[in-house]
């Protein structure tokens, strides 16, 4: 065992039953391991876990020394951003396909467990998106977001129009179906379909791409994650800010959503071999003959 995984979490995506017996068996391996095992209280419920002490996730991320994810990417977003502030290194196990984050097949899962947690893993550092949401002086919301920031049309279909503020200089204003912030590991999310580049997940940048915008000359903008984006809401009949695709939250005329870099990274493990670019070969069908 791992000395450094004395205690390990574990977090199943919400509402799949596919998860249960694999969970269950995950759970008793890990004890027989000498690991001390928790969970969240949704996980030990989908799967009556009832042996393994239940928390709320950010109670889990103050005594756990690992998270293990079983789900796919989407949960290890919504995972991310709470563990975020607790630094607890993450592992990715996906039901299905491979993903972009969750790289542990389900087939695979006990042997490449085994070498992972004996110490055999490749580390990576990811950078997550600090966020607020203002309305005049008020603070209406704070969180994280480990994809991306998009500001967009909600219901009524018609172009918004921001301004776009770096580190205080004016660079643009917009009349688009919205703008999505992106940080690397978003990059090949909905950015990429809007058109924007694909960061390397180690690279130090955002990414600023405009949706569908009423212009010809607009383009992404790659910049130092180390910079602060202002996006000013000038003019919108129906607008919201949504977060990872998972949270959401209304704008007015006049509302800011500042960005800039989380002060923590959550730190992915990959098995040995991994490799970023197989991973996008495979999930973008390069290569392949139409």
């Amino acid at each position: 065992m791992n000395a450094d995984f004395k205690t390990i979490g574990l977090v199943g995506k919400y509402n799949s039953a596919g998860i249960v017996g694999p969970l269950r068996r995950l759970a008793v391996w890990l004890k027989e391991r000498g690991h001390a095992v928790l969970a969240t209280l949704e996980t030990v419920e989908a799967c009556d876990l009832c042996d393994v002490p239940a928390m709320a996730l950010p109670e889990m991320g103050r005594q756990a020394d690992l998270a293990i994810v079983m789900g796919g990417d989407g949960t290890m977003l919504n995972v991310a951003r709470t563990l975020v502030e607790h630094r607890v290194p993450m592992i990715g196990v996906n039901q299905g396909r491979l993903g972009f984050l969750a790289d542990v097949s389900l087939d695979t899962m006990f042997s490449t467990l085994d070498e992972m947690l004996s110490g055999d893993y490749i580390a990576e550092e990811r950078i997550l998106l600090d966020c607020r949401m203002e309305r005049g002086d008020e603070l209406i919301l704070h969180t994280y977001a480990f994809n991306d920031v998009v500001v967009s049309k909600s219901t009524t279909g018609r172009l918004i129009e921001f301004e776009v503020y770096i580190d205080n200089h004016f660079v643009y204003s917009q009349r688009a179906d919205g703008l999505v912030v992106a940080s690397p590991t978003g990059s090949t999310a909905y950015a990429l379909s809007a058109g924007g580049p694909i960061l390397h997940p180690t690279l130090e940048a955002f990414v600023l791409t405009p949706i569908c915008p009423h212009t010809l000359s607009a383009r992404p903008i790659a910049v130092n994650s180390r910079s602060e984006i202002e996006i000013n809401l000038i003019h919108a009949d129906d607008v919201r800010v949504h977060f990872d695709g998972q949270r959401h939250q209304d704008m007015r005329v006049g509302d800011r959503v500042i960005i800039w870099r989380a002060p923590n990274t959550i730190r992915l493990l990959h098995p040995v071999g991994h490799n970023y670019y197989d991973t996008l070969r495979e999930k973008l069908h390069w290569g392949e003959k139409l």
